[in-house]
């Protein structure tokens, strides 16, 4: 068995997890749902729960990994921190407001199914107005799906400078949506 991967160096983990894109799969809506109902087990409320990034947008390539965003007061999320790491999420990178968590990395590779979980101050939600802008306009969703594919090889072993490569677009066209849809007026069905 290779080393943990707490004891890895940056290059090693992004060697060891590098960037892949693949086709749409319906299974993605099934894996956000049933992860969400098995948070709501143990996670107090009241939270928000979403399933955000290119797994939440119909038809396009996206890396296999669901993105979860997860709003909550503030002063919960130090337990919920606790219970997400009690139930086998790794925290890797934490700031006052916002928290960030994988599922699904294993020192062999990927698991499976593949979770980052975005633990976010309610009303820190600018990616749900990215997420359905692109639904909203497959044009749209096809450019961001060119750019992904665009970068995919060059920064295969690079996770920082892809995302930093696909800020701009995901800047603009968030933008555009808060302007479209009005940021006070949005409502989304997975709120609870």
């Amino acid at each position: 068995m290779g080393k943990p991967l707490s004891e890895m160096t940056l290059r090693e983990l992004w060697e060891l997890f590098p960037i892949q894109l693949v086709e749409h799969r319906e299974c993605w809506d099934g894996w956000y749902r049933e992860e969400r109902a098995a948070l709501l087990v143990f996670l107090p409320g009241p939270i928000q729960i979403h399933h955000i990034g290119s797994t939440a947008v119909s038809g396009i390539w996206a890396k296999p990994i669901i993105d979860i965003l997860l709003e909550a007061p503030s002063s919960d999320h130090q337990k919920i921190r606790d219970l997400l790491t009690g139930h086998g999420y790794i925290c890797m990178s934490e700031s006052r407001t916002r928290t960030d968590f994988n599922k699904g990395y294993t020192p062999s590779g990927f698991a499976e199914r593949v979770f980052h979980l975005h633990l976010r101050e309610v009303g820190d939600h600018d990616e749900l107005y990215f997420r359905d802008y692109l639904n909203d306009h497959p044009d749209i969703a096809r450019a961001y799906e060119r750019l992904k594919l665009s970068l995919w090889k060059p920064y295969e072993h690079d996770r920082d400078g892809y995302t930093e490569q696909k800020t701009e677009f995901v800047k603009e066209y968030t933008q555009k949506a808060i302007q479209s849809y009005g940021r006070a007026t949005k409502r989304w069905d997975d709120d609870i």
